[in-house]
């Protein structure tokens, strides 16, 4: 399935309240870091088809981003990723933390 790219508060709004589940990546353009943690992400999107993955570019979407950081009170850090369940955050983590293996530990289905 991949990454689907968001760029509104009316696209996240949308997917908060049509998807139960699903995770969500903050990413920069330009940074190293932020780099090895989005090629992670879209490693453990491809063979995790099961779990919807959007994510969202920092330089292109700062608004959302800040929107998003507001919305769940979980400070902006970038790289970034957040497990939404039930339109909730029940699991976020950032920077060098964001591997494929911390992904499929804490996305396993309960």
């Amino acid at each position: 399935m991949g990454m689907e790219k968001l760029e509104t508060t009316e696209q996240f709004d949308r997917l908060l309240n049509e998807t139960n589940r699903f995770l969500f990546v903050k990413h920069s353009l330009t940074c190293p870091i932020s780099q090895a943690a989005f090629r992670e992400c879209e490693t453990f999107a491809a063979d995790h088809p099961e779990l919807a993955v959007y994510c969202l570019y920092v330089q292109e979407a700062r608004p959302l981003s800040t929107y998003i950081a507001k919305l769940t009170g979980v400070k902006h850090e970038s790289p970034q990723v957040l497990l939404f369940e039930n339109g909730r955050v029940v699991w976020h983590t950032s920077h060098w933390n964001i591997t494929y293996e911390a992904l499929t530990t804490h996305t396993a289905a309960v």
